[in-house]
């Protein structure tokens, strides 16, 4: 069995670039933009619905899960999200299945449950601000509208095909605070697990 840690993280954490790290350090396969890249070559959706919906929240806000219950009629919008997710998770399974990696977002803590170290990297907003206000070179009302906007993307994607709650910690088997460490301490820690 493949060595296999999830990242998921809130926007401005630090939990891309921890996850790069991390890989790096462990000499194992780095997977993020690489899965928009894989669905970019191997489906029929357009590129630009693909960057859309990378994790984004999906229309109609109800979740795939609670519309098969009730029974909804057929609506083409739903299906072609769980189409999307389908061939997201698929990308997924095939890159945690063919080699020790590292996967960063899209809900692969939730289609690798049990065959993955999860963690969920997390921040004080202020911090997170400021993160982005040094990444981007955005003015201060500006950073704060995207770390809020982001995570509330990243929540209601996750959400929406998980019908989990992004911030419940106990679906992860790591949480961690990245303003109580350096980046290289968070590598090192995680390297040692």
């Amino acid at each position: 069995m493949n060595r296999i840690i999830t990242v998921s993280r809130e926007f401005g954490s630090g939990g891309r670039e921890i996850g790069r790290r991390l890989a790096e350090k462990m000499g194992i396969a780095y997977y993020d933009q690489e899965i928009i890249a894989e669905l970019i070559k191997r489906t029929d959706f357009a590129e630009e619905y693909i960057r859309h919906m990378d994790e984004k929240n999906p229309i109609p806000l109800l979740p795939i899960t609670t519309a098969r219950t009730f029974g909804l009629p057929a609506n083409n919008g739903l299906e072609q999200n769980l189409k999307f997710y389908m061939q997201e998770s698929k990308v997924i399974r095939e890159f945690a299945e063919k080699s020790d990696c590292v996967i960063v977002g899209r809900c692969a803590n939730h289609i690798l449950k049990d065959k993955a170290l999860s963690i969920f990297i997390y921040a004080p907003y202020e911090l997170r601000v400021r993160n982005i206000r040094a990444r981007t070179g955005r003015e201060e009302k500006s950073a704060r509208k995207m770390v809020k906007q982001m995570d509330k993307e990243r929540r209601a994607y996750y959400e929406f095909f998980t019908d989990e709650k992004w911030t419940d910690l106990t679906q992860y088997d790591l949480c961690i605070d990245s303003s109580r460490f350096t980046l290289e301490e968070i590598v090192a820690m995680l390297k040692n697990l």
